[in-house]
């Protein structure tokens, strides 16, 4: 289970290099100012953000997302989450403290496919912030023994842990909280309409330039270790919600012809063996979205459609793979056609 960083491509050169976009007009939807998008590099991967503001905030933003990145993000030396990771007993800020909750939340609700504990697999795998040898089963069992929600916990404002080699990684949620944390501060500003995207996890509210919903482009799950494709599966209408996306079909290597994805079930310890392709969650927020996305590439579709079919404000768009080498997709809860 984890969402690491992507290689850096041509496109997202490009998108670095892209100006800021201006366009004045009163929506009618209760927005008006001029329409700005900012783009850069946060988390390890590309973000944009489009918004109607009187002005151009690319700094408050970068700092918002800046604020996240030193709580949670193992690749940062002085993040709590590295700090804590080291050993070092130290209070958790607000930020880390809202997304334990929510990752507490979420391993409860799959029964522990979904654990910010799994970084010694993850490392384990080749996929993580740590590397290692390609690992043995025996490997496997004794990181088994201090991985789990179940043997760490939060006292206070600290984290305590059973087994001081347990290690954090919240990079299956973090990305998506990050949206979320910008989408605040649009709130605060009373900015209606905006797009929020880190690495590919989504945040909409109102209408887009055109005065439309803001449409999501899905991508088709073709084997793409250097995200050189963009090729579309289908777009989404969408506004007022979160969005994320997981998938197996561009981290991954392959190793004496198998083939080893990303996304590892932390009950067991091996990367997943099944179908599910890419698993796209919609949801209130991007935090919850970023989350379930992963746990559902590890749970599979039918435990997926149990989840979302016990709650009216998820939605899911799940690709699977075919016996002939092609793909079909299913859309689990209630969708407007």
């Amino acid at each position: 289970m984890s969402e690491m960083k992507k290689p850096i491509n041509w496109l997202i050169l490009l998108l670095l290099v892209v100006g800021t976009v201006l366009v004045v007009r009163h929506d009618g939807k209760g927005g008006t100012g001029t329409w700005h998008t900012n783009q850069g590099y946060i988390f390890g991967t590309v973000y944009k953000v489009t918004y109607q503001y009187k002005d151009d905030i690319q700094m408050l933003i970068e700092t918002r997302m800046h604020e996240v990145d030193n709580s949670l993000s193992p690749f940062n030396e002085r993040s709590v989450i590295t700090r804590i990771n080291t050993g070092e007993n130290m209070e958790t800020d607000s930020l880390f403290r809202t997304v334990w909750r929510k990752a507490a939340e979420v391993y409860r609700l799959t029964n522990g496919a979904f654990d910010i504990t799994c970084a010694p697999l993850v490392n384990a795998w080749g996929f993580g912030f740590r590397q290692s040898e390609f690992p043995t089963p025996h490997i496997i069992d004794s990181l088994l023994a201090f991985v789990g929600m179940d043997k760490v916990r939060m006292e206070g404002t600290r984290i305590v842990k059973d087994d001081p080699r347990t290690l954090l990684d919240c990079s299956a949620i973090a990305k998506g909280f990050g949206s979320d944390c910008v989408a605040a501060l649009f709130e605060s500003l009373g900015i209606r309409n905006y797009m929020v995207e880190i690495g590919g996890e989504v945040v909409v509210r109102g209408v887009n330039p055109k005065g439309n919903h803001w449409r999501i482009g899905i991508n088709r799950p073709t084997d793409d270790s250097l995200s050189l494709s963009n090729e579309l599966d289908t777009i989404l209408s969408l506004t007022d919600c979160g969005l994320a996306t997981s998938g197996n079909y561009r981290n991954f290597y392959i190793r004496e012809g198998r083939r080893y994805a990303h996304t590892v079930d932390p009950r067991l310890g091996y990367p997943v063996q099944h179908a599910v392709l890419s698993a796209t969650v919609i949801a209130p927020t991007c935090m919850e979205a970023d989350a379930l996305a992963t746990s559902f590439m590890v749970i599979g579709s039918d435990s997926a459609r149990t989840i979302v079919d016990a709650r009216r404000d998820l939605r899911a768009y799940l690709i699977l793979s075919a016996d002939s080498a092609g793909y079909t997709t299913l859309r689990l809860g209630r969708w407007e056609e």
